[in-house]
């Protein structure tokens, strides 16, 4: 594997590339053109300018996170073609300039949902939070404002100013898409990019949903082993993969994430890992990385992604605010480092325990 780290470039992260350089292990960073629209076409220059920048600190663009998907191809309105048109020569130019990993998601309106982004914990480190409840008491016209304000003056992914602006045309837009409709048009739109994906063996790796249960009336389908499985089968391309977020498909406490691991073995392109610490089952915090301050095993998760012989990039996902930091929320350098850390040490020790090299 390949320890990352996300960064969102020098224009709009707090971390640097020098600062991520130091953290040991980390060889990699997953990035992307951030302040470009869902379907634009990226630029080549503007591809290889941020390639160079990552090379030149002594890191590896180890993939982008993301290249995000318009919504008129998750509805599948009659002018998909064209998005879907310009998703192709992105890729295009991604495969020329050496870039082989995409991550993208395939949720409608709202990439993620929490209800607070700083929620205190006994330790003084705040986190990002989910409570049903207080999902159920909004408006999803009334969400972005409800969070917008703990954001430390950054722009979140997924959640951007311009896009919230016209959030009762995008629920309007999703009127009539369930979840067989939203499986529909992602089939259409994975068979119109997979013959660019073998020619340049890019591999695309679908982020799952989050929170893994519909939000707000909204379809989801990318949240359990048998939506992944009907994903692969129903575009069977080794090139058609996931990312393994187990922070994603852990808010939904029936999910069995080594089982699922195993079951995806060849087709996990990148990995998220990180963990959540349950209150009630729709009540979730984001702790530590550490196994012993949530509630899912992490050496187990890690030993499923050594089982079935992962060797792509992956990352500390979401880390706590901790030592007085201020960054996007999730996105600090403080406790991702610590999170990389220890995830490289879970590593070492199963391989050492396995009689294989790191």
């Amino acid at each position: 594997m390949q320890m990352t780290l996300r960064w969102y470039g020098s224009k709009y992260d707090t971390v640097t590339l020098k600062q991520i350089r130091q953290i040991p292990g980390v060889t990699g960073v997953i990035s992307t053109l951030y302040g470009t629209a869902p379907g634009e076409v990226w630029e080549t220059k503007d591809i290889l300018a941020l390639k160079k920048e990552i090379e030149d600190a002594g890191l590896q663009l180890a993939g982008i996170e993301s290249v995000n998907i318009h919504d008129a191809i998750k509805v599948g309105t009659p002018d998909r073609d064209r998005y879907i048109d310009n998703y192709i020569t992105t890729l295009e130019r991604l495969g020329q300039a050496d870039i082989h990993m995409v991550c993208y998601n395939f949720m409608p309106v709202f990439d993620w949902t929490r209800t607070e982004l700083a929620r205190v914990r006994p330790d003084g480190s705040t986190v990002l939070a989910y409570t049903q409840e207080a999902v159920d008491a909004l408006n999803p016209e009334d969400m972005f404002a409800s969070i917008s304000n703990d954001a430390n003056g950054s722009i979140l992914p997924g959640w951007e100013p311009e896009r919230m602006a016209h959030i009762k045309e995008l629920f309007g837009m999703y009127r009539d898409v369930d979840d067989e409709k939203l499986f529909t048009n992602l089939k259409y739109f994975l068979e119109r990019i997979m013959p660019v994906c073998d020619k340049y063996g890019i591999n695309m790796a679908i982020h799952p949903d989050d929170p893994a249960w519909s939000v707000f009336g909204l379809p989801r389908i990318i949240i359990n082993k048998a939506n992944i499985l009907r994903m692969m089968k129903m575009v069977d391309n080794p090139h058609n993969g996931v990312t393994f977020c187990s922070g994603s498909y852990g808010t939904n406490l029936e999910n069995d994430l080594p089982d699922m691991i195993r079951s995806l073995k060849g087709r996990i392109h990148f990995a998220h890992v990180r963990n959540l610490k349950f209150n009630s089952s729709t009540d979730f915090e984001e702790s530590a990385h550490l196994s012993s301050d949530g509630t899912f095993d992490m050496y187990e998760i890690m030993l499923a992604l050594y089982d079935i012989g992962f060797d792509g990039p992956i990352r500390p996902d979401h880390g706590r605010m901790i030592w007085d930091e201020v960054a996007m929320p999730g996105y600090g350098l403080y406790d991702r480092a610590l999170g990389a850390a220890y995830l490289n040490g879970l590593w070492e020790a199963i391989c050492k325990s396995r009689g294989r090299s790191e």
